[in-house]
Parts: structure tokens; C-alpha cells; sequence
């Protein structure tokens, strides 16, 4: 398993490193190279020419093109070429034509994954991700240069340090976003609402991605906020209602996965776990057997007397969405907020022998009720969009805002198997995402009232729950 990577796409990752051995090799000149493939399609051809089907022709076929492109690029291209550059080149244009999630890393960008496994990096704190050929701004992480820099969910990320981004990869992004603690990295961006480009100059910070913040809102109806699922999510959420129910008896929960762009899918499971006493919390279903897998709760999660109310909006994905997607269908919460992002795939990374690797979708994920909620989202049960209260200071709130999820991305993986008959009810995406992406976070969760005061969602879900705190009274005085 990985954590997210942050900086990068939204996603829920399955990491799996499959016990296969390999050769190390370094690039070889490109003469040599064609050479070894021209001798690597001869023999395949040969071994399989008489059970090949007409797929597998194909193959080899456009193999064989590739070849040819190599050599005329060598032979006649204007400079010397660097062979390991055009082949990077030729990988990443393969995985990127795939999905908005498939891609291919460096030995760098890999090791980079890995640290970023221990919940920390050094960076700007931005999601991101590419939309209709412009890097674009899924989310800001709470807390964190970007988002104290006011940038804003829908975002067009148009320069970075005045490079244009247009034909950059996603990891190029991202290697231009990272840098050291105490560095600056200017983002030129595009934003409804505004008239000419704006120029935001952020320092970057270690970003710890500390996941669960908490507090009480009223005696005995706490709110927990996990920002993400990192390795330590679980145990920090149930210390912190262990801490809240010191305090006073734990009459009714809100948790908040606004905003929540995932992370570790194990991690996502436990917190719905301790939710929940029995049943399917999510299962996965690709085409090898290895991906066909069921998670369910067990009856010693201890949580499960008091209502709950889960938050949500277009940031929440992936992670947030399987947690939000089993507590809805088993009626252990009500959901309230807006749409969710609609990611419901699963990514492995597979490793490659010089270190590097490739992130490749391998299944898609599906409620307990059976349904794949890939580029439609969770529906809530309670539709409340976000009333920002804006300063009348600040910079005048764009108009016509509309949040990207994942049936926003390019080449996303289009949902063939949901119900028509089983499917929600549409809502109004103009009217419930207008204001999602301006949700705006406390810099100190302490000021409670204040915090109240700006958030409308919040203050619906706190009421929502005392409501239902006074029926479950009542029926237990029957």
C-alpha cells in the first residue's frame, strides 16, 4: 500500500509489489536498442505465430512501426537524440492515452512515493491534475502554502516560474512544485471570475499531512476532520473520540472528509470499520483474479451507537468515497454537502528494474450495494451547498464556479454498470457545486463560534444531529 501523493492526482492506491525478478540493465545506444527489439519481435512472432489471434498481430504489427519511427529518428532527426529521453517519452505518452491515473515514474518520482508513504514532503500542498490539456488545481491541502495563498479548487495552473505548463506531463508539474523548505515557486493562474491571469508567489514547507484534526462543537457532539488516509489516520481517529468522550458522553458525530482526496485505501476501510458491525464496506473487481477482493467490517468496531453525520463535496474522492459510500448504504449516516469527485478506481504500482515504475489502473472499486460510483460520486442524502462568507476586504468570490471531478477528467474511465433504475436522483450540478471549491477552513479550530458562523454545512450537520440525538431519546423513553 501507498500513501497519496500529494501534489498530484487524486487517487485511492492499491500498491502491490509482485514477486518478479529482474535483470538490471542501463540504456543502451539506440542502434543496439532497435536491434534487441527487432530480435525481441522475431522471436515472439515466431513462438506464437500459430495460436497469435488477431489482436496479438496487431501488436506486433505496431511494435514493428515503433521500431522503424527509432531508426528514422536516429538516422535524420536535426540533433543527436538522447535514446533513454525519446523512450521515457514514448512510455508516457503510452500510459497518459489510457486514463487521467495511469503513468510512468522515474527512479525519482518513485523514491519519492515511497517517502511520501511516511506522511511528510516538502512542497506547496496542491492537488493536481490535468484537464482538458491544462494543469488544473483539484484541491489545496488544509493548512498548507497553497491554501493559505488562496488558491482554489477549479484553478488553471498556467506557469509555473513562468515556464508555461501546456506541454507539461503531470510529474514534470510536480517536480516543479516540489523543492526545498524555505524556497519560493511563483503559479501563474486562471480563475473564473477573474479578468487577467493572477501570479500567487508560495514558500514552500515540509507538509507533514497531519490527517485528523478534532474538537467539540457542543457538549457532547464532536467533529473530526481527516483530511486524508495516511498510515496513522485510524488510530489518531479513535484516539480522538476516546479523548472527546472523556469529555462528555458522545451523543452524536460529524466527520468531515471535505476536500479529502484519499490515500490509503487499507486506511479508508478501518475508519468505516469502526463504524460499522458487520457487512461489505467496499470490494474491487479487475480483470486478474489478484484484484477481485471483498473488505468487510468487523463486530468489535465499537462505534456504532450514536448517529452520525458525514460531510462531503467535490474534493472528497477516492478514499473519502469508499468511507462515505459504505456508512450510506449500511444507514449508519446521513450524508450531507454536495457531489462527490467520482473516483472509483484503484491504482498498483508495479516496479521496473532500473528503480523506476509504472502506476497503472487495475480495478474499480463498488459499494456495499454493488454500485461503481466512477465519474458519477456519491449522491448525499442531504444536499447543502457551501454559503462562503466572504470578506468584504477580499477579493470578490469568482461567479458561475464550477468544481472538476473525475467525469471532468480527460479520457476517464466512463461507468458502464450503473443502474440506471438503481441510480440516485440527479441534482442541479450548477446549484450544488457553484460554491464547493470555496470552502473555506479555520486557521485555529478552537474558535468554534467563528467557525460555525462561516460554515453553513457545518452548522446543517450539527443541527441534523441534534435532531436526531432528540428522537433517539424519545424512542428510548418508549
Amino acid at each position: 500500500m501507498v500513501a497519496k501523493a500529494a501534489d498530484r492526482l487524486h487517487r485511492c492506491d492499491l500498491y502491490q509489489q509482485f514477486p518478479i525478478s529482474f535483470t538490471r540493465f542501463s540504456y543502451c545506444p539506440m542502434k543496439r536498442l532497435i536491434t534487441l527489439l527487432t530480435l525481441l519481435l522475431c522471436f515472439c512472432s515466431t513462438a506464437v505465430f500459430a495460436d497469435e489471434s488477431k489482436q496479438e498481430r496487431e501488436t506486433y504489427k505496431n511494435l514493428e512501426t515503433f521500431a522503424n519511427v527509432l531508426t528514422l529518428i536516429q538516422q535524420y532527426y536535426v540533433d543527436e537524440i538522447d535514446s533513454g529521453k525519446v523512450i521515457n517519452g514514448a512510455i508516457n505518452g503510452m500510459l497518459s492515452s489510457l486514463d487521467p491515473h495511469s503513468a510512468y515514474m522515474t527512479p525519482e518520482d518513485f523514491k519519492e512515493l515511497e517517502e511520501e508513504t511516511s506522511g511528510s514532503f516538502t512542497g506547496v500542498g496542491i492537488e493536481i491534475s490535468i484537464r482538458d490539456g491544462v494543469l488544473t488545481a483539484v484541491a489545496p491541502i488544509e493548512g498548507t502554502p497553497a491554501d493559505k495563498q488562496g488558491v482554489k479548487s477549479g484553478d488553471q495552473i498556467i506557469r509555473i516560474n513562468g515556464e508555461l505548463t501546456k506541454s507539461m506531463t503531470l510529474m514534470e508539474a510536480v517536480k516543479k512544485l516540489r523543492g526545498a523548505k524555505g524556497t519560493s515557486v511563483t503559479l501563474t493562474i486562471h480563475r473564473e471570475g477573474l479578468k487577467d491571469p493572477k501570479d500567487l508567489t508560495l514558500v514552500r514547507e515540509a507538509i507533514p499531512l497531519l490527517s485528523v484534526k478534532s474538537m467539540e462543537l457542543e457538549p457532547g457532539f464532536p467533529y473530526i476532520r481527516v483530511s486524508n488516509f495516511q498510515a496513522t489516520t485510524t488510530k489518531d481517529v479513535n484516539s480522538a473520540l476516546k479523548s472527546l468522550k472523556k469529555k462528555n458522553p458522545t451523543k452524536g458525530l460529524v466527520l468531515d472528509l471535505r476536500n479529502n482526496p484519499g490515500g490509503l485505501l487499507d486506511q479508508a476501510v478501518k475508519i468505516a470499520d469502526l463504524f460499522l458491525e458487520k457487512g461489505v464496506i467496499v470490494s474491487t473487481k479487475g480483470r486478474n483474479h489478484q484484484e477481485q477482493m471483498v473488505f468487510e467490517a468487523h463486530p468489535d468496531g465499537g462505534q456504532s451507537h450514536f448517529p452520525m453525520v458525514v460531510l462531503v463535496n467535490g474534493g472528497s474522492a477516492s478514499g473519502s468515497e469508499i468511507v462515505a459510500g459504505a456508512l450510506q448504504d449500511h444507514k449508519r449516516a446521513l450524508i450531507l454537502g454536495t457531489t462527490t469527485f467520482g473516483k472509483g478506481s484503484v491504482q498498483t504500482v508495479l516496479p521496473l528494474p532500473d528503480g523506476a515504475g509504472i502506476r497503472l489502473t487495475t480495478a474499480k472499486y463498488y459499494t456495499p450495494s454493488g454500485d461503481s460510483i466512477q465519474a458519477t460520486g456519491i449522491k448525499p442524502d442531504m444536499v447543502v451547498p457551501l454559503i462562503s462568507i466572504v470578506d468584504v476586504k477580499a477579493e470578490p468570490a469568482p461567479t458561475n464556479f464550477k468544481a472538476i471531478r473525475e467525469k471532468d477528467l480527460p479520457r476517464h474511465i466512463k461507468n458502464e454498470s450503473r443502474s440506471k433504475s438503481k441510480a440516485k436522483p440527479e441534482t442541479d450540478d450548477a446549484e450544488t457545486t457553484d460554491q464547493e471549491g470555496n470552502f473555506e477552513k479555520m486557521e485555529d479550530i478552537q474558535q468554534i463560534a467563528k467557525r460555525l458562523e462561516q460554515d453553513n454545512q457545518l452548522r446543517s450537520a450539527l443541527s441534523v444531529l441534534k435532531n436526531l440525538d432528540t428522537a433517539s431519546g424519545r424512542q428510548d423513553a418508549r
